[in-house]
């Protein structure tokens, strides 16, 4: 979204300052044509914030014109920003400014990408669609490999998608100050995972076929009912077993193509056996 930069007078003053800015920041770049590295840092501000006017407002005040505005604002020299919130100077700079002081002054005051995709992922979670979250919360990880709350986020999904010796591997990097009812919370889902991952059925299945090596009926029900836990990276090699010894059996190519599109987006299981199986085919 680009910013529209608005000009501040007496005139709108009270519903920039104390309305707009309950909506989102408000930086306020004061300026005057005689001293340009006021407009240098007003032009600096602006393009640094283009594209963000979801977050922030920006606006100018001239301080030759409105003197009142800068007296309120307690502006002693030019070049200076301020940014408001809630009707309150929140920061700002004052003096020339180089890029790297306008990124510091700015960055830490808009979202970063990772805390967007971290909402959309929870947002996803809320509604079940445990697909999209994983494409979302990787690439939030891959951002900020360090933060608590996404690794809470990336270990619920990889659950969730039988990843669970991938989620018990991050769970271990948790770190005692973060280990809260969250963590505890994701502990026992992983027992509960773990327990599932081995049922009776499993076992049976699994016993059935080592006295039945040659039984391929019995290997794709052991399959699906891998794939039933989230365990599919067996299933898939019980699958495409089958499939590479038998090119016409078209239960398991069908089975092994169903599991295929059960897996999210970007999954790198996935982008696996769809490359032995292309191989294969061709």
């Amino acid at each position: 979204m680009s910013n529209v930069t608005v000009a501040m007078t007496m005139e709108n003053f009270q519903k920039i300052v104390l309305e707009d800015s309950k909506e989102k920041l408000v930086l306020v770049a004061f300026w005057a044509e005689q001293v340009p590295e006021s407009v240098e840092l007003k032009d600096k501000l602006s393009a640094r914030v283009s594209g963000a006017g979801e977050h922030i407002l920006m606006t100018t005040v001239d301080c030759q014109a409105e003197q009142q505005i800068a007296a309120q604002f307690g502006i002693q020299g030019l070049p200076t920003a301020v940014l408001v919130k809630d009707g309150q100077p929140i920061d700002g700079v004052s003096g020339p400014q180089t890029d790297e002081s306008i990124e510091a002054f700015i960055g830490k005051h808009l979202p970063k990408p990772e805390d967007e995709l971290l909402t959309q992922a929870k947002a996803c979670l809320a509604e079940n669609d445990v697909n999209q979250a994983f494409g979302l919360i990787t690439q939030a990880h891959q951002l900020d490999a360090e933060r608590a709350d996404i690794k809470f986020i990336l270990i619920d999904v990889y659950l969730q998608t039988g990843k669970i010796s991938e989620a018990e591997q991050l769970l271990g990097t948790i770190k005692m100050v973060d280990q809260d009812s969250d963590y505890a919370a994701l502990v026992a889902k992983l027992e509960l995972a773990n327990e599932a991952a081995d049922s009776p059925e499993i076992q049976a299945l699994e016993q059935a076929i080592e006295k039945e090596p040659e039984n391929n009926e019995l290997k794709r029900k052991l399959a699906a009912q891998y794939n039933q836990v989230n365990r599919n990276e067996e299933a898939l090699t019980i699958l495409f077993r089958l499939v590479q010894q038998d090119s016409s059996d078209a239960d398991s190519k069908q089975l092994l193509l169903d599991v295929l599109k059960a897996l999210p987006d970007g999954d790198p299981l996935a982008t696996k056996y769809r490359r032995k199986l292309y191989t294969l085919m061709y």
